[in-house]
């Protein structure tokens, strides 16, 4: 007996350990594994098509499952519609106690409900037990707290109204709680579509939300697979969709809902860098790599996918790895000793072996541990891709499985330029053990959640969500509370108003010189702003500008494609220095440009007059100098926060600049308007390519000397004029923008929506809604601010 625990002891075999999953059968068995949609406080019976869920790790059938049609998701919208003001008639407090009483259910069916995910989606019942089970319950105490909040902390905001939310097959408990919670406790109601390879747990949850008496029509579940999603997306009474998933869905829905005044969130796919520093505890860091790409069999968005390791302790390393790959346990998923379950589905198996193979034949070394495997169940051994090219297929293109690419660095900024080497912009994960190099890397580093000497962190207070193509919009926190209101004032209908745009082709053979010298005897003909210069246009071309009263005042030149390029390279080539300028200089700089304003009044007034009348064009002036003096003040005081998640960690939410950002200046109030868009984007250490009021654009001339005057460095701001609807598809389209905002006609709203699709680049606009320039608490302040920042969340552990 002693021999046998001695040698049990030594070679750490682990006996089988199964849980028990008698009551999920049960609860199965109750509803005749079958499943309809719950609509309107209600289940539905299972007629027409339906799907299958199976158990990935065994093949076997767990229950039938109704497909939704557009009639189905109609219902569930009229139902959500219907309760939708009674629901925001509660007060925060009514609602926050539904949210707890959801959180205490969940507590109470927490067994249940982890076996439940497990056997639906293949992952380790530790981690549904251990994690998605907590975190799930957490979410909904957390939102019960801003539902009971909600007037005190977000003043001026209401509920967006009807929301339809997609989410995917890897959390599907997580991803219910990460969606739902947040839009009930904003007082909005829901529709939610869970994956068709994982629909049961949501179902659950469904469930629950009956038996703690949820109004009828607050939450709809309805299942079905991307039909049923698009359905969803393009309903009309849908004011919002919130979607978990791939970039290439994202895309999709992106396209669908450019026409509209739907307000989007994405939180897409990832290819996250996890940097290991030669001064790091490696052995840490190798059960960092544990957690980060074979925590749910790497079906994870922000899987630490890329290891990136300092070129002087690679080899070690990759030992230690290999080492302890060869420990890893890969078995049934109810079995409480099994580090590695199943892989969700087939098409997502064929997917990851795809991928591996292809990286072998680009050049890449494979190597799998001599584990144990089962004889059946879609099962995918730990794997490690070394001598991995930065620009081969699997360093590029998301695995979503328990597959980890390699490569190595020399320096700091070698490794930033690596991990920046890609089109996503989701997590991170650094490891050193000195904290300057780690937050600093973390600060370069373009994610939006940044793990230290950690990974895979989540709390329901710390928002999580990506740059660039990996979406846009936060799950969690404040932040990810704001993803479900809108500002009192946005809720107007009323439009903007729509003018004819001016005639500006000219013939050919147009000379902008001597059409300019002929009415003013001299030329001064306004040029292009760009790099702190200005520029000709590249067309050769300018165009007439008319008063009120229709008489000419000058010419203003005609920008086109070319321009737009060179104004996003001036803007590119500066954003990072003046995104580290610090906030305090930023300021100054604004300073200078009101004091200037004020020194050019009566030049500036006179010539607005033309455009506006001399009492507007004061007042405008006036009120100009006070928004830059407003946008100097919150340069340095719209800062971030620090969270306390309940672990040994602070997680500091820094507010970022987005970078580059086009925007499409209204013609109402054409220097109030300008500035009212430019002037928080720079406050917060963006760089702007600006279209002003074509029909105003002689104004440029006047800007832009004021900028030369105020030690605004060349390319921080670039104005090129011309035609809006020319320019802002070109600026929507172009790659190396980050941002498009327009605030023209809703034509222009659905453009640039339309054009942001091929880098997914943030975009807002005032959906051809009419915006009151003049009105303070519409247009200043945190609203626009927050739309020119984006919230990186660096997790740092303190103590021993």
């Amino acid at each position: 007996m002693a021999s046998s625990i001695v040698e049990k002891f030594y070679s750490m075999e682990y006996g089988p350990a199964p849980e028990d999953a008698s009551e999920v059968n049960k609860w199965l068995d109750a509803h005749k594994r079958s499943f309809g949609h719950y609509i309107d406080g209600a289940w539905t019976q299972v007629s027409g098509s339906s799907f299958e869920t199976r158990n990935p790790a065994t093949g076997e059938v767990l229950a039938k499952i109704a497909t939704a049609d557009a009639s189905d998701v109609d219902r569930a919208v009229k139902a959500a519609r219907a309760a939708l003001p009674g629901w925001q008639a509660l007060t925060g407090h009514q609602r926050a106690r539904y949210l707890y009483a959801f959180a205490r259910q969940v507590q109470k069916h927490a067994r249940r409900l982890a076996v439940l995910e497990t056997l639906d989606n293949g992952k380790s019942i530790r981690e549904s037990r251990d994690i998605d089970i907590p975190l799930v319950a957490r979410h909904f105490y957390h939102h019960a707290g801003w539902a009971q909040l909600l007037d005190e902390e977000f003043p001026g905001y209401t509920s967006v109204g009807v929301v339809g939310q997609i989410i995917p097959w890897n959390f599907p408990l997580l991803m219910f709680a990460w969606k739902v919670a947040p839009a009930l406790a904003a007082g909005n109601t829901v529709v939610i579509k869970p994956a068709e390879f994982t629909p049961l747990s949501a179902l659950a949850l469904a469930e629950i939300a009956h038996e703690i008496g949820l109004p009828k029509g607050v939450l709809n579940v309805i299942n079905g697979d991307g039909k049923t999603g698009a359905a969803i997306v393009e309903h009309a009474d849908i004011d919002k969709i919130a979607f978990t998933g791939s970039t290439e869905v994202g895309r999709i829905i992106r396209k669908a809902t450019a026409k509209t005044s739907k307000k989007l969130s994405l939180e897409l796919g990832g290819k996250s860098p996890f940097i290991v520093f030669d001064d790091a505890d490696l052995d840490s860091a190798v059960e960092g790599l544990v957690d980060g790409i074979w925590f749910n069999q790497g079906q994870v968005c922000c899987a630490g996918s890329r290891l990136l390791v300092q070129e002087r302790v690679a080899e070690k390393l990759y030992d230690k790895i290999r080492a302890r790959m060869e420990t890893l346990r890969v078995g049934s998923p109810l079995d409480k000793a099994i580090d590695i379950g199943a892989i969700v589905d087939q098409v997502q198996y064929d997917r990851i072996k795809g991928l591996v193979e292809t990286g072998v034949k680009e050049g890449a070394t494979c190597w799998q541990p001599e584990v144990t495997m089962p004889e059946k169940g879609l099962f995918f051994k730990p794997t490690l891709l070394t001598n991995v090219h930065p620009s081969s297929t699997v360093a590029q293109e998301e695995i979503f499985g328990p597959v980890l690419v390699s490569m190595t660095f020399r320096t700091p900024a070698e490794a930033v330029e690596l991990a920046n080497n890609t089109t996503y912009g989701l997590a991170a994960c650094i490891w050193s053990e000195n904290i300057n190099v780690a937050l600093d890397v973390a600060a370069q580093v373009k994610a939006g959640v940044v793990w230290v000497n950690a990974t895979n962190l989540f709390d329901a207070a710390c928002g999580f969500g990506g740059y660039r193509e990996s979406g846009y919009g936060r799950e969690g926190g404040k932040e990810g509370m704001y993803e479900y209101l809108v500002p009192v004032h946005a809720e107007r209908k009323t439009a903007a108003k729509t003018l004819p745009e001016p005639v500006i082709d000219q013939p050919e053979g147009f000379d902008e010189e001597r059409s300019a010298a002929v009415e003013f005897g001299i030329d001064r003909t306004v040029k292009l702003y760009i790099g702190g210069k200005q520029a000709r246009p590249d067309s050769g071309y300018s165009y007439p500008v008319y008063d009120r009263d229709g008489q000419l005042v000058g010419e203003a030149p005609l920008g086109n494609r070319k321009d737009i390029r060179n104004a996003v390279e001036a803007a590119r080539n500066i954003s990072a220095k003046w995104a580290k300028t610090t906030a305090h200089g930023r300021a100054q700089i604004l300073y200078y440009i009101a004091e200037n304003m004020v020194q050019r009044r009566a030049e500036i007034v006179a010539k607005l007059a033309a455009f506006v009348g001399p009492e507007q064009a004061a007042i405008e002036l006036d009120y100009g100098v006070e928004r830059t003096f407003a946008y100097a003040a919150w340069a340095d005081k719209f800062e971030g926060s620090v969270h306390n998640p309940p672990m040994r960690m602070v997680t500091l939410a820094m507010k970022e600049a987005i970078g580059t950002v086009g925007i499409l200046c209204p013609d109402d109030a054409p220097l109030l308007g300008f500035l009212s868009l430019v002037l928080p984007a720079i406050a917060m250490g963006n760089a702007v390519v600006a279209v002003p009021s074509e029909r105003c654009a002689t104004l440029m001339s006047d800007l832009y000397q004021v900028f030369d005057t105020s030690d605004l460095p060349g390319g921080v701001v670039n104005i090129v004029a011309g035609k809006a609807s020319e320019l802002g598809k070109t600026l929507a389209e172009h790659d190396d923008i980050d941002a498009i905002w327009s605030f023209r006609d809703e034509a222009a709203s659905a453009m640039v929506k339309l054009g942001s699709i091929g880098n997914l680049k943030q975009v807002w606009t005032n959906e051809g809604r009419s915006i009151d320039w003049f009105d303070t608490t519409k247009a200043e302040g945190r609203y626009f601010l927050r739309h020119a920042t984006q919230i990186k969340n660096i997790w740092v552990p303190y103590g021993e």
